[in-house]
């Protein structure tokens, strides 16, 4: 599929500034950042598998993938600071992240630069067996945050680095999940299983989770968990709602939501 003209492919709504080029982002509370966002969440839900298609289709209309995932990053960024903020956490701890090898995890690569950039300290977990994450937009964010120096990053991976990473994570302002998004399938594996586990155990220590897209192990579908599966206080997902989190168990296990443009046209999303 040839890249259509940039006339016939407009990557936001009339009006509509996408996160990493809106300059008011950061400064905005949960209440306002839903308000700001409004014609993303009014939209029609969608299932995961459409939300790839679409995806896909951006692309191939000439939307670069890195671009998408940088407007994800930054509104996760937006919404993790709101969330410190409104908890009155902002400042007395690190955002913590843990991010998995794949897009999901490079969603939370990027956020960690723009929150660095807003003043934060923030702490990167990369919680998988190879030391570099598995996509090649993940790759080049990884790439990225290696060289910025305002960033703490460890890699995770075995559970037993996950155990390490996690003494003091009660600390943390907030904790973002940006472990797996759509491609979930069965029980979990280690290291990821573990991470699941110290995410649930620092929110049972009242420490705020923000899950990106959905929480680890929640099917964007269905809303069915596998086991274990992260109980969010917040999740911000991208384009449209999902079905899954619409669910009984998905309300239950995301918290509360938001919806983000991250810049895909209407022509890639006819649904």
């Amino acid at each position: 599929m040839p890249p259509l003209p940039a006339s016939s492919v407009s990557s936001a709504s009339a009006g509509e500034v996408l996160p990493a080029d809106d300059p008011e982002l950061m400064e905005l509370s949960l209440r306002e950042l839903r308000g700001h966002w409004a014609t993303a969440a009014e939209r029609p839900p969608m299932t995961a598998e459409a939300m790839r298609g679409a995806d896909r289709r951006a692309q191939a209309f000439g939307i670069a993938g890195e671009r998408l995932m940088e407007h994800a990053g930054a509104a996760v960024a937006a919404a993790a600071r709101a969330l410190a903020i409104d908890t009155e956490r902002w400042g007395r701890g690190p955002i913590v992240i843990l991010c998995g090898p794949g897009n999901n995890g490079g969603d939370g690569l990027v956020a960690a630069r723009h929150l660095a950039a807003a003043g934060a300290k923030v702490i990167v977990g990369l919680v998988a067996p190879d030391a570099r994450p598995s996509t090649a937009d993940a790759g080049r964010n990884w790439d990225r945050l290696l060289r910025d120096k305002r960033i703490t990053v460890v890699h995770a991976g075995v559970a037993r680095d996950v155990a390490m990473f996690g003494h003091g994570i009660d600390k943390a302002a907030v904790i973002v999940d940006a472990l797996l998004g759509t491609g979930v399938h069965g029980p979990l594996r280690e290291p990821i299983r573990s991470a699941v586990e110290l995410i649930n155990s620092a929110r049972g220590a009242l420490v705020p989770v923000l899950a990106v897209d959905t929480p680890t192990a929640v099917d964007l579908t269905s809303g069915d968990p596998s086991d274990p599966a992260v109980r969010a206080d917040l999740t911000i997902t991208f384009h449209r709602p999902k079905t899954g989190l619409l669910t009984r168990n998905g309300k239950a296990l995301a918290g509360r939501m938001l919806v983000a443009p991250i810049g895909i046209p209407a022509v890639a999303d006819p649904g």
